[in-house]
């Protein structure tokens, strides 16, 4: 009996913890996917630049439009793709942490069932 209030009180404590992360992990996954978007908005307007660029012979406007628009969105581009890494780590360590959680309960109920 005291074994089952042990495991009652360990898997209530760890569930417990595991509702805790699966509510960061969903904020960490409507933060990747909003960040996601923007991301895709700077990948169609850094593209859009350079294919103009590419068409344009005039190198004084060329210049113009790296200065103005190419640089600004690749730049933007460069820190949404670092920043949607970032995010893809957090989502990957705190997943294990779940996992982790759960190896644990499914090695607890085993240890109780077989007393």
């Amino acid at each position: 009996m005291e074994e089952t209030m042990v495991k009652s009180y360990l898997q209530k404590s760890l569930e417990e913890w595991k509702q805790d992360i699966l509510v960061v992990l969903e904020e960490i996954e409507k933060e990747y996917e909003e960040v996601s978007q923007e991301l895709k908005v700077y990948t169609y307007k850094y593209g859009i630049t350079k294919q103009v660029i590419q068409s344009t012979v005039n190198e004084e406007l060329i210049d113009k439009i790296r200065e103005m628009y190419h640089k600004p969105f690749e730049e933007s581009y460069n820190q949404l793709k670092e920043y949607i890494r970032d995010l893809e780590e957090k989502k990957r360590v705190f997943q294990m942490f779940t996992q982790k959680i759960d190896e644990v309960n499914r090695k607890e109920s085993t240890k109780v069932t077989t007393f």
